[in-house]
């Protein structure tokens, strides 16, 4: 089977995937807001010497708190802040906090209590986390639509930004999918980022041999179609290497990281995987679409200036 036939494949998957994604979000299994979008309880105390993060997120779960962030702040390294999803009621957060200390002081003696704040806050993230990140993607893409139609060729470029849209959408579909694992929080806003910029790598390597396999006298009058499967056949064992590599270091984190690197790192090796097959299979075949199409244009003109004369 050619690569072109595979690729019309995936195309079809990813779009069923966004189909899902969609139905979900109608019938009300939509994205799962993180603490940073949906706002919640904020609690801060002094642990009176430097602390371990776990120790705290420890005792939170002993309290039946399976959501949370835990965050240093301040210069000195002793201050935590905790954030949980909002409680219904005064006595739970009263709870709440008497567990949390008891436990904590059995660790920390010196840890203040005296002093602890609590405090209802809004999404801290929110609208203006998700605009910076639109604006950002918007930025980049952008920044590479110009760069790669200096580089290569405006269709070039409009291929590798359709690409970029594609790896964008896939993350968050399987976000939508899988609400249970993956939140809408800031771990996700930066794997997201990240995908952006690393994913032009593999098509920027194919658009490079695109233009040299369509330079050769051998190759001339061939269907643009087929200068691009020689081409992703050319750099797919590259593609191939560097993908596995980088999986290689982003599975291992998700397997031995800690519960902030898992949510960083999901995202990131769905990314990876939509960024290799969007460069493979449908960057190419966008741009030779729209080639193709330029030419059957120019030819028609031709013609009818013929017709003319």
């Amino acid at each position: 089977m050619k690569i072109q036939n595979r690729a019309k494949i995936c195309l079809c998957i990813s779009i069923v995937i966004m189909l899902v994604a969609v139905v979900m979000s109608l019938t009300g299994h939509g994205i799962n807001y993180g603490i940073d979008f949906a706002g919640g309880l904020n609690l801060q105390y002094d642990m009176g010497s430097t602390y371990d993060k776990a120790d705290v997120e420890e005792a939170l779960k002993a309290q039946g708190i399976e959501e949370f962030v835990v965050s240093t702040v301040g210069s000195e390294g002793t201050a935590v802040q905790i954030r949980v999803p909002t409680l219904s009621d005064e006595d739970e957060v009263q709870n709440l906090q008497n567990g949390l200390e008891t436990t904590l002081l059995e660790k920390y003696p010196n840890m203040d209590t005296d002093n602890a704040t609590a405090s209802y806050v809004g999404p801290v993230a929110g609208a203006t986390l998700v605009r910076n990140a639109i604006f950002s993607v918007l930025i980049a893409a952008v920044l590479m639509l110009i760069y790669i139609a200096f580089r290569f060729d405006l269709f070039s470029g409009i291929a590798a930004v359709a690409g970029l849209l594609h790896d964008v959408l896939i993350m968050i579909s399987f976000m939508v999918i899988l609400r249970n694992v993956i939140q809408m929080n800031s771990s996700f806003i930066a794997a997201m980022l990240t995908i952006v910029g690393y994913s032009i790598n593999n098509t920027i390597v194919i658009f490079d041999r695109i233009r040299e396999n369509n330079k050769k006298p051998a190759l001339a009058g061939q269907p643009r179609s087929e200068i691009v499967e020689l081409s992703v056949k050319e750099s797919l064992g590259r593609t191939i290497n560097t993908t596995l590599t980088t999986l290689v270091t982003i599975v291992t984190l998700y397997i031995l990281g800690v519960a902030s690197i898992r949510e960083f790192s999901l995202p990131i090796i769905i990314g990876i995987l939509a960024g290799a097959y969007s460069a493979n299979l449908i960057n190419g075949y966008v741009w030779a679409a729209l080639e193709d199409a330029r030419l059957a244009r120019k030819s028609q003109k031709k013609a009818d200036r013929k017709s003319v004369v």
